[in-house]
């Protein structure tokens, strides 16, 4: 999933490249990992996102688009939902995380 996370995400090709039927997938990854294939995709872009805006000057918006999101709407909205805080907060804590962390 590493190696393809700037790729827009989809159980069906996941499960056909590993020869599982996609339900089995979704249940077998989340009780492995806790998560879903698809939150665990989210996660690895705002990894990337999170080293973007730490160590570059790149916009909100080119950091989103950078870590393969489409829009910076959805980008924002993601990242909020994963980390706990807004891009641009994040940012203003110089990549130290977010103030509550609340991110499940």
């Amino acid at each position: 999933m590493e190696a393809h996370s700037e790729e827009k995400f989809s159980l069906e090709k996941m499960a056909k490249a590993l020869y599982v039927n996609g339900s089995y997938l979704l249940r077998t990854f989340k009780q492995y990992t806790g998560m879903t294939p698809l939150n665990y995709h989210h996660r690895l872009r705002c990894a990337k996102a999170k080293a973007l805006l730490a160590q570059t000057d790149l916009s909100v918006s080119q950091v989103g688009e950078a870590a393969g999101f489409v829009s910076s709407s959805h980008f924002s909205h993601i990242f909020r939902k994963t980390e706990g805080c807004t891009p641009s907060e994040y940012r203003r804590n110089r990549g130290s995380g977010c103030a509550d962390e609340a991110a499940p």
